[in-house]
Protein backbone atom coordinates (compact mmCIF):
# COMPACT_ATOMS: atom_id res chain seq x y z
CA UNK A 1 0.00 0.00 0.00
CA UNK A 2 1.31 3.33 -0.77
CA UNK A 3 1.13 6.34 1.91
CA UNK A 4 2.47 9.01 -0.29
CA UNK A 5 2.84 10.17 -3.09
CA UNK A 6 4.91 13.39 -4.29
CA UNK A 7 3.21 15.33 -7.88
CA UNK A 8 3.80 18.21 -9.89
CA UNK A 9 2.48 20.89 -8.02
CA UNK A 10 -1.11 20.47 -9.26
CA UNK A 11 -3.42 23.52 -10.73
CA UNK A 12 -7.12 24.09 -10.71
CA UNK A 13 -8.77 24.33 -14.17
CA UNK A 14 -12.24 25.65 -13.23
CA UNK A 15 -12.70 27.78 -9.50
CA UNK A 16 -14.86 30.53 -8.56
CA UNK A 17 -13.35 32.86 -6.04
CA UNK A 18 -16.18 35.47 -6.14
CA UNK A 19 -14.97 38.66 -4.85
CA UNK A 20 -15.00 40.82 -1.89
CA UNK A 21 -15.22 39.31 1.31
CA UNK A 22 -16.13 35.97 -0.18
CA UNK A 23 -12.91 36.51 -2.31
CA UNK A 24 -10.80 36.86 1.00
CA UNK A 25 -12.54 34.26 2.66
CA UNK A 26 -12.40 31.67 0.01
CA UNK A 27 -9.07 32.55 -1.94
CA UNK A 28 -6.42 30.93 0.61
CA UNK A 29 -8.04 27.13 0.67
CA UNK A 30 -7.15 27.23 -3.64
CA UNK A 31 -3.83 29.09 -2.83
CA UNK A 32 -2.95 26.45 -0.65
CA UNK A 33 -3.38 23.62 -2.88
CA UNK A 34 -2.90 24.79 -6.20
CA UNK A 35 -0.30 26.53 -8.50
CA UNK A 36 -2.81 28.14 -10.99
CA UNK A 37 -6.26 28.35 -10.91
CA UNK A 38 -8.38 29.37 -14.25
CA UNK A 39 -10.94 31.87 -12.31
CA UNK A 40 -14.40 32.05 -13.45
CA UNK A 41 -15.77 35.75 -14.72
CA UNK A 42 -19.21 35.33 -13.90
CA UNK A 43 -19.33 37.87 -11.07
CA UNK A 44 -21.73 40.74 -10.75
CA UNK A 45 -21.45 42.16 -12.71
CA UNK A 46 -19.27 40.25 -15.29
CA UNK A 47 -15.99 40.14 -16.09
CA UNK A 48 -16.79 41.15 -19.75
CA UNK A 49 -13.38 43.27 -20.95
CA UNK A 50 -9.74 43.00 -20.58
CA UNK A 51 -10.14 46.15 -18.69
CA UNK A 52 -12.29 43.83 -16.03
CA UNK A 53 -10.35 40.99 -16.27
CA UNK A 54 -7.26 43.18 -15.11
CA UNK A 55 -8.50 44.14 -12.30
CA UNK A 56 -10.21 41.03 -11.07
CA UNK A 57 -6.68 39.75 -10.98
CA UNK A 58 -5.21 42.38 -9.06
CA UNK A 59 -8.09 42.71 -6.11
CA UNK A 60 -7.21 38.35 -6.51
CA UNK A 61 -3.61 38.94 -6.22
CA UNK A 62 -4.51 41.58 -3.24
CA UNK A 63 -6.47 39.16 -1.47
CA UNK A 64 -3.55 36.47 -1.12
CA UNK A 65 -1.65 35.12 2.20
CA UNK A 66 1.36 36.69 2.38
CA UNK A 67 3.90 34.69 0.71
CA UNK A 68 1.44 32.94 -1.44
CA UNK A 69 2.96 32.51 -5.04
CA UNK A 70 -0.44 31.19 -6.34
CA UNK A 71 -0.96 32.30 -9.99
CA UNK A 72 -4.75 33.71 -11.07
CA UNK A 73 -5.57 32.66 -14.85
CA UNK A 74 -8.15 35.25 -15.93
CA UNK A 75 -11.52 34.36 -17.88
CA UNK A 76 -13.59 36.55 -19.95
CA UNK A 77 -17.22 36.03 -19.80
CA UNK A 78 -19.01 35.77 -23.25
CA UNK A 79 -21.88 37.93 -24.25
CA UNK A 80 -23.96 37.90 -27.60
CA UNK A 81 -22.27 41.61 -28.23
CA UNK A 82 -18.49 40.79 -26.86
CA UNK A 83 -15.86 42.60 -28.93
CA UNK A 84 -13.87 40.16 -30.74
CA UNK A 85 -10.83 42.87 -30.98
CA UNK A 86 -10.75 42.98 -26.69
CA UNK A 87 -10.89 39.34 -26.63
CA UNK A 88 -7.62 38.99 -29.06
CA UNK A 89 -5.91 42.15 -27.26
CA UNK A 90 -6.18 40.98 -23.63
CA UNK A 91 -5.46 37.64 -25.05
CA UNK A 92 -2.09 38.57 -26.75
CA UNK A 93 -0.56 40.56 -23.86
CA UNK A 94 -1.51 38.31 -21.35
CA UNK A 95 -4.51 39.36 -19.55
CA UNK A 96 -6.35 36.46 -20.78
CA UNK A 97 -6.12 33.08 -21.31
CA UNK A 98 -9.84 32.26 -21.87
CA UNK A 99 -13.04 33.15 -23.00
CA UNK A 100 -16.12 31.17 -20.75
CA UNK A 101 -19.46 30.50 -22.77
CA UNK A 102 -22.45 30.30 -20.12
CA UNK A 103 -25.93 29.63 -22.66
CA UNK A 104 -27.73 32.74 -20.91
CA UNK A 105 -29.96 31.30 -17.48
CA UNK A 106 -27.92 28.11 -17.28
CA UNK A 107 -26.37 28.38 -13.45
CA UNK A 108 -25.27 31.01 -11.52
CA UNK A 109 -25.00 34.37 -12.55
CA UNK A 110 -25.44 33.56 -16.02
CA UNK A 111 -28.30 35.55 -17.04
CA UNK A 112 -25.99 37.56 -19.42
CA UNK A 113 -24.58 34.46 -20.90
CA UNK A 114 -24.81 33.90 -25.13
CA UNK A 115 -28.54 33.64 -26.37
CA UNK A 116 -27.66 32.53 -29.70
CA UNK A 117 -24.54 31.11 -30.42
CA UNK A 118 -24.48 32.47 -34.38
CA UNK A 119 -24.39 36.06 -32.30
CA UNK A 120 -20.37 34.47 -31.07
CA UNK A 121 -19.26 32.89 -33.90
CA UNK A 122 -16.99 36.16 -34.82
CA UNK A 123 -15.56 35.95 -31.39
CA UNK A 124 -15.14 32.11 -32.07
CA UNK A 125 -13.38 32.78 -35.65
CA UNK A 126 -10.80 35.00 -34.07
CA UNK A 127 -10.28 32.75 -31.44
CA UNK A 128 -10.03 29.98 -33.15
CA UNK A 129 -7.16 32.11 -35.31
CA UNK A 130 -5.40 32.87 -31.79
CA UNK A 131 -4.94 29.38 -30.48
CA UNK A 132 -7.67 30.74 -27.44
CA UNK A 133 -9.64 28.00 -25.18
CA UNK A 134 -12.95 28.56 -25.15
CA UNK A 135 -14.24 27.25 -22.13
CA UNK A 136 -18.06 26.03 -22.41
CA UNK A 137 -21.25 25.24 -19.30
CA UNK A 138 -22.50 22.32 -21.29
CA UNK A 139 -26.35 22.54 -20.70
CA UNK A 140 -29.32 23.11 -22.84
CA UNK A 141 -31.57 24.81 -20.06
CA UNK A 142 -34.80 25.09 -23.02
CA UNK A 143 -38.11 24.89 -20.71
CA UNK A 144 -38.82 21.43 -22.15
CA UNK A 145 -35.52 19.81 -21.50
CA UNK A 146 -35.26 17.79 -18.09
CA UNK A 147 -32.64 19.25 -16.13
CA UNK A 148 -30.69 15.06 -16.15
CA UNK A 149 -30.69 15.68 -19.85
CA UNK A 150 -29.46 18.86 -19.83
CA UNK A 151 -25.38 17.92 -20.93
CA UNK A 152 -26.82 15.06 -22.56
CA UNK A 153 -28.78 17.14 -25.25
CA UNK A 154 -25.93 20.52 -25.21
CA UNK A 155 -23.76 18.21 -26.57
CA UNK A 156 -26.28 17.17 -29.36
CA UNK A 157 -27.43 20.12 -30.02
CA UNK A 158 -24.74 22.30 -29.64
CA UNK A 159 -21.28 21.12 -29.38
CA UNK A 160 -20.95 18.82 -31.81
CA UNK A 161 -21.91 21.35 -34.50
CA UNK A 162 -19.60 24.02 -32.57
CA UNK A 163 -16.37 21.42 -33.31
CA UNK A 164 -17.73 21.18 -37.05
CA UNK A 165 -17.90 24.82 -37.40
CA UNK A 166 -14.35 25.78 -36.12
CA UNK A 167 -12.30 22.47 -36.23
CA UNK A 168 -9.04 24.67 -35.10
CA UNK A 169 -10.56 26.10 -31.32
CA UNK A 170 -9.53 23.80 -28.67
CA UNK A 171 -12.47 23.65 -26.28
CA UNK A 172 -12.97 22.43 -22.67
CA UNK A 173 -16.43 20.78 -21.64
CA UNK A 174 -16.22 21.84 -18.20
CA UNK A 175 -17.69 19.82 -15.48
CA UNK A 176 -18.34 16.96 -17.24
CA UNK A 177 -21.49 14.72 -15.29
CA UNK A 178 -22.98 11.67 -17.42
CA UNK A 179 -21.23 9.36 -19.27
CA UNK A 180 -22.67 10.67 -22.84
CA UNK A 181 -20.14 13.71 -22.10
CA UNK A 182 -17.20 11.24 -21.22
CA UNK A 183 -17.27 9.29 -24.21
CA UNK A 184 -17.77 12.97 -26.64
CA UNK A 185 -14.97 14.11 -24.76
CA UNK A 186 -13.11 10.99 -25.56
CA UNK A 187 -14.12 10.98 -29.29
CA UNK A 188 -13.20 14.51 -30.03
CA UNK A 189 -9.97 14.28 -28.14
CA UNK A 190 -7.36 16.36 -28.80
CA UNK A 191 -9.32 19.31 -29.97
CA UNK A 192 -11.52 18.89 -27.04
CA UNK A 193 -11.34 18.06 -23.30
CA UNK A 194 -13.23 17.67 -20.26
CA UNK A 195 -12.61 18.78 -16.38
CA UNK A 196 -14.27 16.62 -13.84
CA UNK A 197 -14.90 17.63 -10.07
CA UNK A 198 -14.26 15.95 -6.65
CA UNK A 199 -18.49 16.00 -5.94
CA UNK A 200 -19.17 14.66 -9.20
CA UNK A 201 -17.02 12.03 -8.56
CA UNK A 202 -17.90 11.17 -5.32
CA UNK A 203 -21.67 11.67 -5.17
CA UNK A 204 -25.32 10.71 -7.32
CA UNK A 205 -28.42 12.27 -7.22
CA UNK A 206 -29.73 9.41 -4.72
CA UNK A 207 -26.98 11.50 -2.30
CA UNK A 208 -28.37 14.89 -2.77
CA UNK A 209 -32.23 13.73 -2.88
CA UNK A 210 -31.96 9.92 -1.50
CA UNK A 211 -32.21 10.10 2.11
CA UNK A 212 -33.82 14.06 2.55
CA UNK A 213 -32.53 17.09 0.60
CA UNK A 214 -29.28 17.92 0.91
CA UNK A 215 -28.80 21.45 -0.54
CA UNK A 216 -25.41 21.79 -0.03
CA UNK A 217 -24.58 18.97 -2.94
CA UNK A 218 -26.50 21.16 -5.17
CA UNK A 219 -24.69 22.65 -8.15
CA UNK A 220 -25.06 22.63 -11.83
CA UNK A 221 -24.72 20.54 -13.98
CA UNK A 222 -26.64 18.12 -10.93
CA UNK A 223 -24.88 15.06 -9.95
CA UNK A 224 -26.14 12.25 -11.93
CA UNK A 225 -26.38 8.41 -11.92
CA UNK A 226 -24.18 5.80 -10.11
CA UNK A 227 -23.31 4.99 -13.88
CA UNK A 228 -22.31 8.26 -14.20
CA UNK A 229 -20.24 8.53 -11.35
CA UNK A 230 -18.50 5.65 -12.21
CA UNK A 231 -17.78 6.52 -15.78
CA UNK A 232 -16.29 9.63 -14.46
CA UNK A 233 -13.86 7.91 -12.17
CA UNK A 234 -12.78 5.51 -14.95
CA UNK A 235 -11.99 8.79 -16.99
CA UNK A 236 -10.48 10.62 -14.21
CA UNK A 237 -8.35 7.94 -13.38
CA UNK A 238 -7.62 6.33 -17.22
CA UNK A 239 -4.33 9.01 -17.53
CA UNK A 240 -5.93 10.13 -20.89
CA UNK A 241 -4.94 13.21 -22.04
CA UNK A 242 -8.28 14.94 -22.62
CA UNK A 243 -9.52 14.37 -18.74
CA UNK A 244 -8.10 16.72 -16.23
CA UNK A 245 -9.02 18.51 -12.33
CA UNK A 246 -11.45 21.09 -12.35
CA UNK A 247 -13.16 21.94 -8.80
CA UNK A 248 -15.76 24.43 -9.64
CA UNK A 249 -15.58 24.66 -6.44
CA UNK A 250 -18.56 27.21 -6.02
CA UNK A 251 -18.75 29.22 -2.76
CA UNK A 252 -22.30 30.95 -0.94
CA UNK A 253 -22.90 31.75 1.78
CA UNK A 254 -25.10 29.61 4.32
CA UNK A 255 -28.17 31.60 3.51
CA UNK A 256 -28.31 31.24 0.41
CA UNK A 257 -28.04 27.43 0.14
CA UNK A 258 -30.38 27.13 2.48
CA UNK A 259 -32.92 29.65 1.23
CA UNK A 260 -36.20 28.47 -0.23
CA UNK A 261 -34.86 28.29 -3.70
CA UNK A 262 -30.66 27.72 -3.17
CA UNK A 263 -28.24 28.56 -4.71
CA UNK A 264 -26.50 25.93 -7.10
CA UNK A 265 -22.57 25.26 -5.97
CA UNK A 266 -20.19 23.14 -4.13
CA UNK A 267 -17.34 24.76 -2.00
CA UNK A 268 -15.09 22.15 -2.27
CA UNK A 269 -11.65 24.01 -2.22
CA UNK A 270 -10.67 22.89 1.59
CA UNK A 271 -10.69 19.22 0.24
CA UNK A 272 -10.38 19.11 -3.23
CA UNK A 273 -6.50 17.87 -3.97
CA UNK A 274 -7.10 15.13 -1.03
CA UNK A 275 -10.39 13.96 -2.58
CA UNK A 276 -8.68 13.44 -5.69
CA UNK A 277 -6.05 11.48 -4.27
CA UNK A 278 -8.92 9.17 -2.34
CA UNK A 279 -10.48 8.59 -5.26
CA UNK A 280 -7.38 7.57 -7.39
CA UNK A 281 -6.09 5.48 -4.27
CA UNK A 282 -9.62 3.25 -4.42
CA UNK A 283 -9.74 2.72 -7.72
CA UNK A 284 -5.90 1.85 -7.53
CA UNK A 285 -4.49 4.15 -9.87
CA UNK A 286 -2.86 6.80 -7.70
CA UNK A 287 0.12 7.09 -10.12
CA UNK A 288 -2.52 8.13 -12.71
CA UNK A 289 -3.52 11.22 -10.09
CA UNK A 290 -0.18 13.49 -11.49
CA UNK A 291 -1.36 13.36 -15.08
CA UNK A 292 -4.86 14.40 -14.31
CA UNK A 293 -3.56 17.41 -11.66
CA UNK A 294 -0.87 18.25 -12.90
CA UNK A 295 0.47 17.41 -16.64
CA UNK A 296 -3.25 16.88 -18.43
CA UNK A 297 -4.66 20.54 -18.46
CA UNK A 298 -1.16 22.66 -19.13
CA UNK A 299 -0.75 20.50 -22.26
CA UNK A 300 -4.47 21.29 -23.77
CA UNK A 301 -3.99 24.94 -23.00
CA UNK A 302 -0.10 25.03 -24.07
CA UNK A 303 1.22 26.07 -20.59
CA UNK A 304 4.19 24.47 -18.55
CA UNK A 305 3.57 22.83 -16.11
CA UNK A 306 4.68 23.81 -12.64
CA UNK A 307 8.03 23.55 -11.56
CA UNK A 308 7.57 22.52 -7.48
CA UNK A 309 5.95 19.17 -6.21
CA UNK A 310 3.10 18.53 -3.93
CA UNK A 311 3.76 15.55 -1.34
CA UNK A 312 0.57 13.91 -0.31
CA UNK A 313 0.51 11.28 2.47
CA UNK A 314 -2.00 8.57 4.06
CA UNK A 315 -2.85 10.89 7.28
CA UNK A 316 -6.20 10.76 8.52
CA UNK A 317 -7.63 14.68 9.82
CA UNK A 318 -11.06 16.43 9.60
CA UNK A 319 -12.23 18.86 7.43
CA UNK A 320 -13.19 21.88 8.03
CA UNK A 321 -17.12 22.34 8.40
CA UNK A 322 -16.95 26.06 7.19
CA UNK A 323 -15.37 29.38 6.57
CA UNK A 324 -16.22 32.22 7.97
CA UNK A 325 -16.96 35.53 5.56
CA UNK A 326 -16.00 39.06 6.51
CA UNK A 327 -16.63 37.99 10.65
CA UNK A 328 -18.22 35.04 12.28
CA UNK A 329 -21.79 36.11 11.33
CA UNK A 330 -21.85 34.94 7.45
CA UNK A 331 -20.66 31.58 6.98
CA UNK A 332 -19.95 29.39 3.57
CA UNK A 333 -20.44 25.57 4.13
CA UNK A 334 -17.84 23.36 3.00
CA UNK A 335 -18.30 20.18 0.91
CA UNK A 336 -17.44 17.28 3.29
CA UNK A 337 -17.52 19.23 6.75
CA UNK A 338 -16.28 17.27 9.63
CA UNK A 339 -15.56 14.10 7.67
CA UNK A 340 -12.16 12.18 8.20
CA UNK A 341 -10.45 12.64 5.15
CA UNK A 342 -7.79 9.75 4.52
CA UNK A 343 -5.22 11.31 2.46
CA UNK A 344 -3.93 15.32 3.12
CA UNK A 345 -0.97 17.74 1.53
CA UNK A 346 2.23 17.24 4.04
CA UNK A 347 4.80 19.66 1.98
CA UNK A 348 5.18 22.01 -1.19
CA UNK A 349 8.61 21.59 -2.52
CA UNK A 350 10.64 23.94 -4.05
CA UNK A 351 10.67 25.09 -7.82
CA UNK A 352 13.34 22.34 -9.45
Amino acid sequence: MTDSITIRAPDDWHVHLRDGAMLRAVLPFTAASFARAIVMPNLVPPVVTTVDAAAYRERILSALPEGSTFTPLMTAYLRDDTDPDDIAAGFGSGVLTAVKLYPAHATTNAAAGVTDFARVHAVLARMEKLGMPLLIHGEDVAPEVDIFDREARFVERRLAPLLRDFPGLRIVLEHLSTRVAVDFVRAHAPQLAGTITPHHLVETRNSMLGHGLRPHLYCMPVVKTEADRVALVEAATSGEACFFLGTDSAPHALGRKLAPVCAAGVFNAPVAIETYAGIFDQAGRLDRLEAFASLNGPRHYGLPVNAGTVTLIRADWEAPRDAAVDGPEVRVAAYRGGETIPWRIADAGAPE
